[in-house]
């Protein structure tokens, strides 16, 4: 999201930073379908709000400035204090297949969707419409017998790896901010409570579409897809393939996406189908990990006793989660042409995941003679504990001198 600026410049002469210029095209879309798609929440303020930390460089890509998201105004919203500014956050519903089982109505348990900024990339002179979500804000209908909250420990955590993700070129959402409190949140032990500003490009999910389909909703399937093909993709918005397209769209960049993860040791550890993104982005930090020693059956979920998460299932498990997101797409596109678009996947993502360790060896490009060069590099890194992320570094430090 580089070069980004907002397109109305009033955003940083107010007092109210983010509150002023944020659309609610969402709500705006199924305003009239009642709670069908969502439910209007209101957040339960922190005590004693301190900001922890702030993204200056996404700050200044949404046109914000440093002291904006230090004002004593900017801190109250993002503790969840509403009286400064009106707005009307919503929390998403969706289902989804948790652990390879059907779960499903689940939703924003703990996430409130405070509406979306339009940004314009000042290279391309192109504009979207990025998500403002607030993590930890309290309860909502999704929380079923939770508190809505976040501990401070866990949102450092997603804090800090969504913009090392971003970093690394991988897409993600991201933070803008981090705000601890003097609520207490009872967990193990008695924590601190936290909220975390995500900015995404959208936190439409797989489960998103599972939901309707499970109950037999054909029509909010369709209404769903074409507000995420008419805020994406408006070029598609009148082609009678607009909607293999968008599925083609998800199964291309899920594959990215998954590639790079594999590429850089990345484990999810959750990946139900309602914590994938509809443009395969990386969404719902949580047990994530990075492997230090290369084990592939590498698992950083403790409630994963099968492994279905694992490091080395995580392809697979793209994959299946897309059949998922296919069943749900059955009456807007036909099965031969889902069985077409995903068997894409697989050569989609060795083309990228081959590529990308081959630029990690230090070669100009790929060629299939390398195959076995990586196999076998990885079978003696896992058989001597090598770290994974320090080989690669020291290789570059390798000189034939």
């Amino acid at each position: 999201m580089s070069a980004l600026k907002l397109l109305n410049k009033t955003m940083t002469d107010t007092n109210f930073p983010l509150a002023r210029d944020l659309k609610n095209t969402f709500f705006d879309a199924f305003s009239d379908q009642g709670d069908l798609h969502y439910s209007v929440v209101a957040p339960n303020p922190l005590s004693g709000p301190v900001l922890v930390s702030s993204n200056d460089q996404l700050a200044k890509d949404l046109g914000l400035k440093p002291d904006d998201i230090a004002g004593e105004t900017m801190l109250s919203l993002m503790a969840g204090d509403f009286s400064v500014a009106n707005l009307q956050p919503i929390a998403l519903v969706y289902s989804g297949h948790q652990f390879g089982v059907w779960a499903g109505q689940l939703g924003d348990g703990r996430a409130m969707t405070l509406g979306e900024l339009q940004v314009e990339d000042a290279l391309t002179g192109t504009s979207e419409l990025w998500d403002i979500q607030l993590k930890g804000a309290g309860t909502t209908p999704y929380s079923r017998f939770a508190d809505g909250r976040a501990v401070l420990r866990s949102s450092i955590r997603e804090y800090l790896c969504s913009e090392a993700m971003h970093g690394l070129g991988i897409a993600t959402t991201r933070a803008l901010c981090l705000i601890e409190s003097k609520t207490p949140v009872y967990r193990e032990d008695v924590e601190s409570a936290a909220t975390v500003c995500r900015v995404a490009r959208s936190h439409i999910r797989f489960g998103s579409f599972e939901h309707f389909h499970y109950r037999n909703q054909s029509e909010p399937i369709r209404a769903l897809a074409n507000y995420v093909i008419d805020r994406h993709f408006p070029d598609w918005s009148d082609d009678d393939e607009k909607y293999a397209k968008l599925f083609a769209h998800s199964v291309t960049e899920t594959a990215k996406m998954i590639a790079h993860w594999q590429a850089v040791g990345f484990s999810h550890g959750v990946m139900n189908t309602d914590n994938m993104s509809i443009l395969g982005d990386t969404i719902d930090y949580g047990p994530f990990g990075f492997l230090d020693a290369y084990n592939p059956d590498f698992i950083c979920n403790h409630s994963d006793a099968n492994g279905r998460y694992s490091f080395k299932n995580q392809p697979s498990v793209g994959l299946w989660n897309l059949n998922a997101l296919a069943t749900s797409l059955m009456t807007l596109i036909s099965s031969e042409t889902l069985v077409s678009i995903l068997k894409t996947y697989e050569p989609t993502f060795l083309t990228l995941y081959r590529g990308l360790m081959a630029a990690k060896l230090g070669l100009s490009h790929y060629n299939d003679t390398d195959e076995d060069l990586i196999n076998q590099l990885l079978q003696l890194m896992a058989s001597n504990n090598v770290d994974y992320t320090l080989f690669f570094r020291n290789l570059c430090r390798f000189s034939d001198d």
